[in-house]
C-alpha cells in the first residue's frame, strides 16, 4: 500500500505492453550455454545451437561466446533451421497478429566460424526429418558411456482393496445376524 498516488501512476505509467522485440541474440544464448557447462566434470560437452536467424541482439557476439567454449572445452554443433528464401512470420499489425513472408536470415558463415573453431560441425536443417537425422548424427559423432540408473518406485495398492473386502465381510456377518437372519 502506498499513499503517494503520483508516483503509483508514474509506474503504472510507465509498464510496456506487448510483445517482446524480435531478435536472435546467438552470442548471449551461447555464452549462458557455456556458463551452465564450464563446471561440469562430464568427459563431453557438447552444445546444440539451433537458430533460424542471424545474430541481431544481446551484448555478447558470437564468435566471443565461442571461444568462450573452447576455453572451457565445450563442442559447439551448429544447426541452421529453416527453408531458403521467403517464410510465413508472424508480424504484429494494428489488427492483430499477421503472418507475413520474410526472408529466411540464417548467417551460415559465422555458424560454421562456431562450429569449426569449437570441434564441431554445421548443419542446415530444412524441414523435421533433416533435423532428426541431424541429431541423429550428433548422436554418432558423441560416442561416449553414460552409467544409467533406473529406480523403479514400487507402490503397494492393495489397502484399498483389502479395506473395501474386510468392509464387505463384516457388513455381511452383522447383516446376516440381524435383518438377513433365518428364522429356524
Amino acid at each position: 500500500m502506498t499513499t503517494d498516488h503520483k508516483v503509483l501512476l508514474n509506474l503504472l505509467n510507465g509498464i510496456d505492453f506487448g510483445l517482446i522485440e524480435d531478435g536472435t541474440a546467438i552470442g548471449l544464448g551461447l555464452a549462458n550455454a557455456v556458463n551452465r557447462l564450464k563446471d561440469s566434470e562430464s568427459k563431453s560437452k557438447v552444445v546444440i545451437l539451433l537458430t533460424d536467424g542471424s545474430n541481431n541482439r544481446g551484448q555478447i557476439a558470437p564468435l566471443t561466446a565461442a571461444d568462450l567454449a573452447q576455453s572451457y572445452g565445450i563442442r559447439v554443433y551448429t544447426v541452421g533451421a529453416g527453408t531458403k528464401g521467403m517464410a510465413p512470420t508472424p508480424v504484429q499489425t494494428p489488427f492483430g497478429m499477421r503472418l507475413q513472408n520474410m526472408p529466411v536470415d540464417i548467417d551460415e558463415k559465422t555458424l560454421t566460424e562456431i562450429a569449426s573453431l569449437t570441434g564441431g560441425k554445421y548443419f542446415r536443417a530444412e524441414d523435421n526429418e533433416s533435423l532428426s537425422n541431424i541429431y541423429s548424427e550428433i548422436d554418432e559423432l558423441e560416442k561416449y558411456l553414460i552409467s544409467v540408473q533406473n529406480v523403479t518406485r514400487k507402490q503397494e495398492l492393495f489397502l484399498p482393496f483389502a479395506l473395501l473386502a474386510l468392509g464387505l465381510i463384516l457388513m455381511e456377518l452383522v447383516l446376516r445376524r440381524t435383518w438377513l437372519r433365518n428364522i429356524p
